[in-house]
């Protein structure tokens, strides 16, 4: 009883009274609370980026950096662009005196021609503005370029032909590979950073230098913050695109990808020997080429990560950003 000497008689005999008894059970009661709350702090970890800026996107308050106000980074250190963020703001200025000759690639056959000029059109007025930009149809109906398109100054049109592929799934084989030999024939000659998209897009607010680097990927719509368990990965081991349970931080979409030319060439032929390898076998991933692109991915990571703003469209599983950027129209 050392510890309460208030509770002492003056002959030094100890008496308990219920009052007493009261007051100790609330003091340890006090002490166990405390001890317990500075272990659970201590327990806390970090969450993990990509769930972090869920919790910025809902108005929580939290020390990472929000879509508003500058980037998030991926786990291995890349930046999570967004428009408006300081990253990109400052990644804008860096470039905005040199000359940066940049590469838009589409590939429009059959009846994916239809949106070629709506995609230029929308491309001039906001992908890369001041900037030297070639844009790259693959098509087989060159027709759709009669009269020729006018483009501003800097900006060039270059039509590739390629066959007719008699089927959106044949197609499927042949783009990775298409893309390939382009880069090697043609691309590789003409600018330093080449930009792959789906035709049936339209850029609908600016996209600036923030998007240039090594190898860009950008994040699914549907799936940015979703769990891991979430993701379409291969499952299939029989596949070149497996991915096993314990690989994969995010999921990317096809829809827009790119990088300095020779690694956009490592990763159009890699991604077209794994497609060849299980056509080979009488396979194919479950998400086509999205899939392969994502196996890559995760053995080679992206030096910048694109936030959903550069690849949405209307769905109601697509993630609320601040402002849309890439939109897809054949969904």
């Amino acid at each position: 009883m050392a510890l309460f000497p208030f509770c002492k008689t003056p002959t030094g005999a100890v008496r308990v009274s219920r009052l007493h008894l009261l007051l100790y059970f609330f003091l340890l009661s006090f002490i166990i609370y405390f001890l317990h709350g500075r272990k659970a702090n201590a327990n806390v970890r970090s969450p993990h980026p990509y769930f972090r800026s869920m919790e910025a996107d809902v108005g929580e308050k939290t020390d990472t950096i929000s879509a508003k106000s500058g980037s998030l980074q991926t786990p291995w250190g890349a930046p999570l662009v967004w428009g408006d963020a300081r990253y990109s703001v400052k990644r804008r200025t860096e470039l905005a005196q040199r000359e940066v000759r940049i590469g838009l690639l589409a590939l429009a056959v059959g009846k994916y021609a239809q949106f070629v000029r709506h995609f230029i059109s929308s491309a001039e007025e906001y992908f890369l503005p001041g900037q030297m930009v070639t844009y790259y149809v693959l098509t087989d109906n060159s027709h759709r370029f009669d009269p020729p398109m006018k483009l501003g100054s800097g900006r060039r049109l270059t039509v590739v032909s390629v066959a007719e592929f008699p089927g959106w799934d044949k197609l499927v084989y042949r783009r990775m590979t298409l893309l390939a030999e382009t880069i090697k024939d043609q691309i590789g000659r003409d600018v330093e950073y080449i930009f792959c998209a789906d035709i049936d897009q339209e850029f609908v607010a600016p996209v600036g230098e923030e998007i240039l680097g090594d190898l860009v990927a950008t994040l699914h719509p549907e799936l940015y913050g979703k769990p891991r368990t979430a993701f379409p990965y291969e499952t299939d081991e029989v596949s070149s695109a497996y991915v096993e349970n314990t690989e994969g931080d995010y999921y990317f979409t096809s829809e827009l990808y790119g990088g300095l030319v020779p690694q956009m060439y490592r990763l159009a032929r890699g991604c077209s020997m794994l497609i060849q390898k299980d056509q080979a076998n009488g396979v194919m991933a479950r998400g086509r080429e999205e899939s392969y692109l994502n196996r890559y991915f995760i053995t080679h990571r992206p030096s910048c990560v694109l936030s959903p703003e550069y690849s949405w469209w209307e769905s109601g599983l697509a993630v609320e950003v601040p402002v849309k950027r890439l939109v897809s129209l054949g969904r």
